[in-house]
């Protein structure tokens, strides 16, 4: 058993007898027994704890909580009080755990009662930002008390086993791909908007890839959906517009695009594939993408239009997109690799902004000029 979170002998005298009774279910793995069980949100944040932030990260087994990571969290448990879902936690137990199920022999001896002194430490190996959320969240709505998440209580074999845990728990973890999230997603209206226009639109139907969000050389799609998403959400940030407005500003948005850019119209008649508009030019990129939606954006917020807006993209049409201009190196393209960092990005709509006959913002105008100077 390990050393950190021993009870004190004062402390031990004042909870002897005192126990934590969990309904759980036994089981095996690695030759060790271990507990699941259903807890109540309101005791979780009263007996589950993870390593002080100012212990160094040898001595921890858990890394420092992301504090900026919890204010989403807590948003998305109290805004969808009917349908969040959490994983499960898993917590060492600095303590004698006693396990006592329904019956001695057959299925019963796995389900029953897991008594734990009240005077053992739970610290979280993995789920320590839920915790976190969820004892926001209870200080908003306390009828949250009452619901349950899983739990995983391992024995506490000491620290070097702690971190251990800590590292087999994450060593195989893999964020899902961002296109398949937006996919997946149907709370978000910009990811409901999105997946409209990569199904139904004329200029994107059968031309976006719908899972990963990067294509291999030989793909027949044109983008991704999260560089759609990513440009669609540019184009219409700031902007108040009901569902069905949103959806029509941006379809004729991209609709007006294609129509500047011929070699989107090769794809769909088959006179170009899409590898090769991907390889030879810029437009289908998500920077390039995300820079037209930005461009947009700012043509959206004088005048939603159509007869004012359409009329002033159309010096784009002139735009050299092929990846191998120069104007491009330094730009969107580093050493002949699509670049995609914000500053990029805004160099991007810098060069189209200058065709539009935009004044740049601050931040544009100084990354301009660091650019101008040789500063990338």
């Amino acid at each position: 058993m390990g050393t950190q979170g021993v009870a004190k002998p004062a402390e031990e005298a004042t909870t002897a007898g005192f126990e934590y009774i969990f309904p759980a279910i036994r089981g095996i793995q690695a030759g060790r027994e271990y507990y699941v069980s259903m807890c109540p949100l309101r005791l979780i944040p009263k007996i589950f704890l993870f390593d002080e932030d100012e212990l160094a990260p040898e001595v921890r087994a858990q890394r420092v909580l992301n504090k900026g990571r919890i204010p989403a969290l807590t948003r998305y448990i109290l805004d969808n009080p009917d349908d969040y879902v959490f994983s499960a936690l898993t917590a060492s137990v600095d303590g004698v755990m006693r396990f006592e199920g329904v019956s001695d022999q057959g299925p019963g001896m796995r389900v029953g009662q897991l008594r734990i002194p009240m005077a053992s430490r739970f610290l979280i190996n993995d789920g320590q930002h839920r915790r976190a959320a969820i004892e926001a969240a209870l200080r908003e709505n306390q009828a949250l008390g009452d619901e349950t998440i899983a739990v995983v209580f391992f024995y506490d074999a000491g620290l070097e086993r702690s971190q251990q845990l800590f590292a087999d728990l994450n060593r195989h973890a893999v964020r899902p791909a961002r296109s398949i999230g937006v996919l997946y997603d149907h709370r978000d209206e910009l990811s409901q908007l999105t997946k409209l226009l990569a199904l139904k639109c004329p200029v994107f139907r059968n031309y976006v890839e719908m899972e990963a969000s990067t294509l291999s050389a030989r793909s027949r799609k044109l983008c991704t959906l999260s560089a759609l998403y990513t440009a669609t959400t540019a184009l219409l940030r700031g902007l108040e517009l009901n569902s069905d407005q949103a959806q029509r500003i941006a379809w004729e948005f991209w609709e007006a695009i294609d129509e500047l850019i011929p070699e989107w119209a090769e794809v769909r008649n088959k006179t170009l594939s899409a590898a090769e508009v991907r390889k030879q030019f810029l437009h289908t990129h998500g920077i390039a993408l995300h820079a037209l939606g930005r461009l947009g954006n700012t043509l959206l917020h004088q005048s939603l239009d159509p007869k004012v807006w359409k009329p002033r993209l159309a010096p784009l049409r002139q735009i050299d997109w092929s990846r191998t201009s120069s104007v491009w190196e330094g730009r969107a393209v580093i050493g002949g690799r699509v670049s995609k960092n914000h500053q990029n990005v805004v160099l991007t709509v810098n060069y189209l902004s200058r065709h539009l006959g935009f004044e740049l913002s601050p931040e544009e105008q100084h990354a301009e000029d660091a650019y101008q100077r040789g500063e990338r």
